[in-house]
């Protein structure tokens, strides 16, 4: 195995791993509501096994969480789609020298269908429903459907810059939530009932952007990108004063 390989696949375990710990972390904790006061553990390393992300992934989706439905049902109606005219699929994906044609377009509509067929759709649109419901439980229908476009667009531009003119796909957007949602927790770790000492791990997120940035896998651009929208909007929402309620 080359050390690409290496470095590919070790940042898709640290990404998996410690993304699945975030999302158990995050949903956990988001019920206690922005503001409110962290209870006894809060912030403590949670379990990422398959009750708990189906328990945290279950209370996400009972919140409506209608950016994330909404790209879901945008995402399997093309799904179909694309099956269904074949055609699709080569009209809307990356390919090459699109940027010199003038098809800049095509970094959008790259995020619509999925080029590698079945497999990537069996893989994507769960994902997004999983992280997207989440994320959104923590930073808001906008929020989550801004993050979402920005880093799957920005990701597919550097794809069509040189790192893979042709292919097509959401999950570059899919690691923008994940990147954002990390960084959140990270900065807003105090108001969701977080402590850094159980949270410090999602650290490896970003890391494992860079490095697969480094091996210019698209992937990293989207987590990279979704890292930075993170950490500016929570640097934004961190500097908005909080309405403290009236004393009886």
């Amino acid at each position: 195995m080359s050390p690409h390989e290496i470095g590919l696949y070790a940042s898709a375990a640290v990404v998996v791993s410690v993304g699945l710990q975030a999302l158990v972390l995050a949903g956990s904790n988001v019920g206690q509501g922005v503001g409110s006061a962290a209870g006894p553990g809060a912030g403590a390393p949670a379990g990422a096994g398959p009750g708990e992300v189906l328990a945290v992934v279950r209370a996400a989706l009972a919140r409506r969480p209608r950016a994330t439905v909404t790209l879901f049902a945008v995402m399997a109606v093309m799904a179909v789609l694309q099956y269904a005219v074949p055609a699709l699929v080569e009209d809307l994906m990356r390919q090459p020298g699109a940027l010199s044609d003038g098809q800049w377009w095509r970094a959008g509509t790259a995020l619509l269908v999925q080029s590698s067929g079945i497999t990537q759709i069996a893989m994507n649109l769960p994902a997004l429903l999983v992280v997207g419901a989440v994320a959104e439980s923590v930073l808001g229908w906008w929020r989550t459907l801004a993050v979402f476009l920005v880093s799957g667009v920005l990701a597919h531009v550097v794809s069509l810059a040189g790192w893979a003119p042709r292919g097509g796909g959401d999950s570059v957007a899919v690691c923008g939530l994940l990147g954002a949602l990390a960084v959140t927790c990270l900065l807003r770790g105090s108001a969701l009932g977080l402590a850094f000492k159980g949270t410090w791990y999602l650290l490896l997120i970003p890391a494992a952007g860079l490095v697969l940035c480094a091996l210019r896998n698209n992937h990293g651009a989207g987590l990279v990108a979704g890292c930075l929208l993170g950490l500016a909007l929570a640097a934004g929402t961190r500097t908005r004063p909080s309405r403290q309620p009236a004393a009886a």
